[in-house]
């Protein structure tokens, strides 16, 4: 998109495609609890943000993007919902983005809040009553979820999955599960009560390949794979989903877990709010071998289906596959375009500022800025060097965006009043928008 600055004044330039250019507008709100310093209740403060884009009239579904233990986790959960590529998701869906963020001190147990039963389960559903209130959007008090969880968050969801499994559309463990701890003698977590409903809900296992040796994190690994084969072994919809590429890091996985998600929605959302979820029919499935990339119909599975990892559609399961073997999921599509190109001038030179929607299947790296055609800077300038994809607002060990992530607008401190503007997105695989 361009435009020519003319005598101080903007004339824009509509674009061609109008749906490609429709950026993603939303509204933000939040609600902060503190500890109540009561048995059985809130033990740790949290704020909990919620992004509504404006395109829903009426909100589908919650996706809820929590946290892990510690200080530093924490604080990483304070820009869970400004992520515009997690935005992009629950836009299509119609769904809103809750990002909770606990204060939890260092020296504190993350068993506070990530065992739900201490309170935080409770705080959450008195949370979307105030959330829906504020919105007006009361249907978010009651409709339903889907959690991604990075360790004591995936700790969290495996607990919120028994309390109130009708809810929830599927499951993203995130090198985290509470699982091995309830199964283990002498462990302060209560067993819970692992429902038939609990099982009908689709999950992905995902743990990284480096923690199954790590002196501290083997337990995610471990967990996650005891889980799996439990859980499997009772017919759930679930997959063991080892990254190659990472740690306890969350690395390049949103590139899968956005997709599952998106495809776990297609299936279950109901056609009319406050309809139950829709059940999953397992033989449309793929199935693949634990720890091995080959995906087979489930149609056409030899071996036992119920050691197998379960992958929803055959589309899926092809990105599943790519992911398993390689830490990522290729695209070969450009971005949508910027729109809502403007500048102003000031004393400081011309601000151009303009919005933009996330690539859906790989996000924003970067916005290259011309003027007359010429490139004259990138917003961010240098991204940093690193192992897995950049991504615009840059990205936590938690996938959340950085504090005081850049926003769209540039500086031309050289510009004149007869400048032609363009700005161009770049995709995490570096593909450009036309």
């Amino acid at each position: 998109m361009s435009f020519l600055l003319r005598s101080l004044s903007v004339v824009i330039a509509c674009c061609l495609f109008a749906a490609s250019c429709i950026a993603v507008d939303g509204q933000y709100y939040s609600v902060n609890y503190e500890p109540t310093g009561r048995e059985g209740g809130l033990q740790i403060g949290v704020t909990h943000t919620l992004w509504i884009p404006d395109s829903a009239k009426t909100v589908r579904g919650i996706i809820i993007h929590q946290h892990g233990c510690g200080e530093g986790a924490c604080k990483s959960g304070e820009t869970a919902a400004y992520d515009l590529h997690w935005q992009a998701l629950a836009a299509k869906w119609d769904c809103a983005l809750l990002g909770p963020s606990y204060r939890q001190a260092q020296e504190q147990s993350c068993r506070l809040w990530c065992d739900p039963r201490n309170g935080s389960a409770n705080v959450l559903l008195s949370s979307l009553q105030k959330l829906a209130k504020d919105s007006k959007h009361p249907e978010i008090a009651t409709v339903p979820w889907c959690l991604w969880g990075h360790s004591g968050g995936g700790f969290w969801s495996s607990l919120m999955q028994m309390e109130y499994p009708e809810r929830i559309v599927s499951i993203w463990f995130q090198s985290g599960t509470a699982y091995g701890y309830w199964k283990k003698d002498g462990e302060d977590v209560e067993p819970p009560t692992i429902t038939k409903a609990a099982m009908q809900i689709p999950m992905m296992a995902n743990p990284g390949l480096k923690e199954r040796d790590h002196e501290r994190f083997h337990v995610a690994w471990d967990y996650s794979l005891a889980m799996f084969e439990d859980y499997r072994s009772q017919g759930a919809p679930i997959a063991f989903t080892p990254d190659p590429a990472t740690g306890h890091d969350t690395g390049d996985s949103r590139y899968l877990a956005i997709p599952f998600f998106d495809t776990t929605l297609a299936m279950r959302l109901p056609d009319q709010i406050g309809n139950p979820l829709k059940p999953i029919d397992q033989r449309a499935g793929y199935l693949a071998k634990v720890e091995s990339s080959k995906i087979v119909a489930a149609s056409e599975y030899k071996g036992d289906p119920l050691k197998a990892s379960w992958l929803p559609n055959k589309k899926y399961a092809e990105q599943w596959s790519e992911f398993v073997k390689t830490g990522a999921v290729s695209d070969t599509s450009a971005p949508p375009k910027p729109s809502d190109l403007e500048a102003k001038v000031t004393d400081a030179g011309i601000l151009v500022t303009w919005k933009a929607d996330a690539d859906f299947e790989s996000g924003i790296r970067q916005f290259i800025v011309l003027r007359d055609g010429k490139e004259i800077g990138r917003i961010p300038t240098n991204p940093p060097k690193r192992a897995y994809r950049n991504l615009f607002q840059g990205k936590t060990y938690g996938d959340t965006p950085t504090a005081e992530f850049p926003k769209m607008k540039f500086l031309d401190k050289d510009g004149i009043g007869s400048a032609r503007y363009k700005v161009i997105s770049v995709n995490s695989v570096g593909l450009e928008s036309n």
